[in-house]
């Protein structure tokens, strides 16, 4: 082979390899295809604020549990007097105190009479007392934490009319006779074009 052909096969290799490489072997990865410059642009949203007028708004009312302090007292013991003995015992002490008392008054039959009608007043002020329940001194009080369930009002329910047409939505607050709406104005994805 002469210089001529060599210098030739040479040049063509040289201008083949750098168009061969230009073309990938593996198919474009998914983010290079399509083309972005050739990808439709993005539809900007057209806003505007107007007024609904407000036809009811009603309470959403929830149970809501809350911790609440109270004061918790205990209930005081009242013992049967007839029971652990204090009516006899009281009769009994009555009568004697009434008749030392008794005693102490007049001579002779006087005495004696004084003596009775002491020991007979003395059982019966005597039974009385003891019959009486006993009263404490101060009930024993704390302060208790108790959970209660307490209605309170979440949000409200809002009928309101835009344009002749009739929405719902709930909202944090009564929105009173009107409610701020924002209106959004954007091409149908779904149309197909021009009827």
């Amino acid at each position: 082979m002469t210089a001529a052909p060599r210098v030739l096969t040479v040049l063509l290799l040289a201008v083949a390899l750098p168009a061969a490489a230009q073309y990938p072997t593996e198919p474009y990865p998914p983010q290079d295809y399509p083309d972005p410059a050739y990808a439709a642009p993005e539809v900007t949203e057209n806003v505007s604020y107007a007024y609904a007028q407000v036809l009811r708004a009603d309470e959403v009312v929830e149970p809501v549990l809350t911790v609440v302090s109270e004061e918790r007292c205990a209930e005081p013991e009242y013992r049967d007097a007839r029971r652990d003995g204090r009516v006899a015992g009281g009769t009994v002490i009555g009568a004697i105190v009434g008749a030392a008392l008794g005693n102490q008054v007049g001579d002779g039959d006087g005495r004696t009479l004084a003596t009775v009608a002491g020991a007979v007043a003395g059982g019966a002020i005597g039974n009385n007392l003891a019959r009486e329940p006993a009263r404490p001194d101060a009930m024993a009080c704390e302060l208790v934490d108790v959970e209660r369930e307490q209605p309170q009002v979440v949000g409200y329910d809002v009928e309101y009319m835009y344009k002749g047409e009739k929405y719902f939505s709930r909202l944090p607050y009564d929105p009173g006779n009107r409610l701020r709406v924002r209106v959004s104005v954007t091409p149908d994805a779904e149309d197909a074009g021009p009827p």
